[in-house]
């Protein structure tokens, strides 16, 4: 049960998501950052005693992205809803994370884990900074967009992610024929 700390955390974060979102829409910048600061620190709290007591798990490996991708995307969805920051912002960030998930899905069904990566990590915190910024702009009626600038260079550092991953994947051979026919021979005999 200990060891199950790390993933425990992870899915308290899921459950923290539709609280956020109510406070957002409720104008409660304050209470939505609170949340945030807190989801966020279940976060690092979960990967740090993975990593210490070694509680990785492959289940770890792919609920942890989830989380930050389903708060980090539904979040983003309510500041569009709110007017806050424009849609193709989400758009774009929607088909690089659904591009991730289906890749890590596909390798995930060939018993092949791909964890995170420092440029995923760095595009997530951009985000989660852009948004943090956005709540104090607005919960202070502050008269300037500096938390657009910050979009910006999230999306950015997600381009890069996603052209890294991808590199990564090739890299390593992935999705190469041979590979893939290597791993439908060993399904087939099992």
């Amino acid at each position: 049960m200990i060891k199950q700390i790390p993933n425990v955390l992870t899915i308290l974060r899921f459950f923290i998501i539709p609280f956020i979102i109510y406070y957002l829409i409720q104008d409660n910048y304050i209470v939505s950052f609170i949340l945030l600061t807190f989801s966020g620190l279940t976060d690092v709290l979960d990967g740090a005693i993975a990593r210490k007591f070694n509680f990785i798990t492959n289940f770890g490996k792919l609920i942890d992205p989830l989380a930050d991708k389903v708060t980090q995307l539904s979040i983003l969805c309510t500041l569009v809803f709110k007017n806050i920051i424009p849609f193709w912002i989400v758009a774009i960030t929607f088909l690089k994370e659904a591009f991730m998930v289906s890749g890590a899905s596909f390798l995930y069904g060939r018993d092949l884990v791909v964890s995170s990566k420092w440029y995923g990590k760095a595009s997530t915190v951009l985000f989660y900074l852009a948004i943090t910024i956005s709540l104090i702009i607005r919960q202070f009626n502050l008269d300037f967009s500096f938390d657009i600038i910050l979009y910006y260079l999230a999306l950015l550092m997600t381009i890069f992610s996603l052209i890294m991953y991808f590199r990564e994947f090739y890299i390593k051979g992935y999705f190469k024929k041979e590979n893939l026919k290597l791993n439908e021979e060993v399904e087939n005999k099992l």
